[in-house]
């Protein structure tokens, strides 16, 4: 088994999917001793599991670390685990359900729909300074400073202050890569604090002289007697820029990457831009940004046979899913025009993407603009990767036009 899912192999991660697909004919569910998971790589089992109640992001609403044979994360973590743990990513009910449908009340799809100029706007600047220069890097031009810039935006984050929003960002998600190095948690500790006593102040601003923003809606918003607590506010702006820009940066990256290397479906998007929406969701399928998600076994479960016990760490590969030949056809084939695709890319389930629609206009919006204003544009190089496995994508993309 070990020898098939290296996640801190840099050939795996450059190309997971021939080992995924050994993986899959070897099984429904394989013990990895080096995490101390269960790895799970079909569709049918991941999209069930992912609406299982017997599983849980969280086991805290239910079990003490020790009832539940875990160690307590260590005290100097506790930032990092307060920030995280109350975000509704990492909730279950009733408080999952509590801020959720608070959160849903200020994250309209009305808010979204509105935000749609904006991001076409920026989409245009941005192409429009890499058209100038003829050329540069693709993640660091495009795909990091649009999503990013509309997050800010979204949470009314004062222009200045922006170029904090990433470094912070990417601290925290290191924590969400398999075994993490004492290094890794303190940059995410410190990225905590700090994020966190800069969201206090702008909290507390918007209290006082509430704008049209994100936060001023959360601060709002209200719902049978319920608010969210200050925590919450601070756990779910941290929540919205780290998963509404990761998966949005690596996506259009990797999914540049991808196009490069199928000449004949970049030639046909060219060609033909109404094929855009279903290849936007075609790239989100061939080439996962969000590997994997890991959820914990509240109660005993059978998968394929196999008893997994309560207290055991299930590692869902979404990234295997979403080449399932039992569920896509010609899983391995690039097809942008490929029409029936539930591809598992935003989750199941009551975690399903909340910005889901947004990343959607987004890359719509830069694979758009791209495809209008730089029908020239190629690789430069090759991509090397960075060494994250469970967020994945490259270090740079860089191109010419």
């Amino acid at each position: 088994m070990d020898a098939l899912f290296e996640p801190w192999s840099p050939a795996f991660v450059a190309d997971p999917y021939p080992a995924y697909e050994r993986l899959r004919a070897d099984g429904r569910v394989h013990w990895f001793e080096p995490t101390r998971q269960w790895l799970v790589p079909h569709y049918a089992d991941v999209s069930a599991l992912l609406r299982d109640r017997r599983l849980g992001r969280t086991y805290l609403h239910r079990f003490s670390h020790e009832e539940f044979g875990r160690t307590a994360p260590p005290p100097e973590h506790e930032p990092f685990h307060t920030l995280n743990d109350n975000g509704i990513l990492d909730l279950e009910a009733p408080d999952h359900t509590r801020i959720r449908r608070l959160v849903t009340k200020a994250f309209t799809p009305r808010t979204v729909a509105a935000l749609e100029p904006t991001v076409r706007r920026l989409a245009a600047e941005l192409v429009a300074g890499l058209k100038k220069d003829g050329g540069g890097d693709l993640l660091a031009d495009i795909a990091e400073p649009l999503p990013v810039a509309v997050i800010a935006e979204m949470l009314g984050i004062p222009e200045p202050d922006r170029y904090l929003l990433r470094p912070w960002s990417a601290d925290i998600c290191g924590m969400f890569e398999l075994n993490p190095s004492e290094e890794t948690a303190r940059k995410a500790v410190t990225a905590s604090v700090e994020f966190s006593a800069y969201l206090r102040t702008l909290i507390a601003q918007r209290r006082t002289d509430p704008g049209e923003d994100l936060i001023s809606a959360l601060i709002a918003a209200y719902d049978e007697g319920d608010r969210l607590s200050e925590q919450e506010m601070i756990s779910t702006c941290v929540l919205l820029l780290n998963a509404g820009h990761e998966a949005t940066v690596n996506t259009t990256a990797n999914g540049w990457w991808t196009l490069f290397r199928h000449p004949e479906q970049l030639a046909a998007l060219r060609a033909d831009h109404a094929l855009l929406p279903t290849a936007v969701e075609e790239l989100m399928r061939f080439d996962t940004p969000l590997q994997m998600f890991e959820r914990w076994v509240l109660d005993d479960i059978e998968i394929g046979g196999t008893v997994v016990p309560r207290g055991a760490e299930l590692a869902l590969l979404f990234g295997s899913a979403n080449r399932d030949p039992e569920r896509f056809d010609d899983p391995d084939r690039l097809d942008l025009s490929r029409t029936d695709n539930p591809h598992i890319t935003f989750g199941a389930g009551i975690h399903f993407c909340l910005g889901a629609p947004l990343a959607r206009i987004e890359l719509a919006a830069s694979f758009g603009e791209l495809l209008r204003e730089a029908p020239t544009m190629r690789l430069a190089g090759e991509p090397e990767w960075k060494p994250g496995y469970v967020i994945r994508g490259v270090h740079a993309l860089p191109v010419e036009l």
